[in-house]
């Protein structure tokens, strides 16, 4: 697929994907990016999703829902599942309705 290997940054290879948070998460976004809920970030060609996560200090309570592309992602397989250029991360909270 062109365009869907990672890139080289000197010895470390890098990729770019969506991340997208809903809900209250878009507060853990930087504040120019709350309103459209997302932003492109760069992050190592192996990074896991814990990894790409963790800077952005999410409660681990609030992470109910995660998807890659649209699959669900098992809390189990969070800490060693990795991404691939081009891939969009969502993350939602628990949802409460009536």
């Amino acid at each position: 697929m062109p365009g869907s290997e990672a890139r080289d940054c000197g010895n470390i290879k890098a990729m770019q994907i969506t991340f997208k948070l809903y809900a209250s998460l878009t507060e853990y976004l930087p504040l120019e990016r709350r309103a459209g809920n997302q932003m492109t970030l760069e992050v190592a060609a192996d990074a896991t999703l814990a990894q790409i996560v963790e800077p952005f200090k999410l409660p681990p309570k609030l992470v109910h829902l995660v998807l890659i592309n649209g699959h669900f992602v098992p809390p189990a397989e969070r800490a060693t599942r990795t991404l691939a250029e081009g891939d969009v991360l969502a993350i939602w909270p628990p949802i409460a309705g009536g």
